[in-house]
């Protein structure tokens, strides 16, 4: 019985790097996910903290709110304001 092994260099051609090497956590990928989405990554760690810190319905509203504004000038910041106001509303 032989057995069919595969040249090191076609393991290494269809080996992936990890991307996201530091991400362990659900809200963590969910905070980079929102970054991406803003096109902030400048700002990945308020993300990150958002997503940690605050309810995941707040955020979904906002991003839902975001993703609705087709004309939006800088989403990031139509982001921020939103969560702010949601908030509010539940304050």
């Amino acid at each position: 019985m032989t057995k069919d092994f595969s040249h090191i260099s076609d393991v290494l051609k269809k080996f992936e790097v990890k991307k996201e090497k530091y991400i362990s956590v659900e809200f963590q990928k969910y905070g980079y996910d929102l970054a991406v989405e803003f096109n902030d990554l400048k700002h990945k760690s308020l993300y990150i903290k958002l997503a940690k810190e605050t309810p995941r319905g707040i955020l979904d509203a906002a991003r839902s709110f975001v993703s609705d504004a087709y004309n939006a000038k800088s989403k990031p910041r139509l982001f921020m304001w939103k969560v702010k106001q949601l908030r509010n509303q539940k304050s």
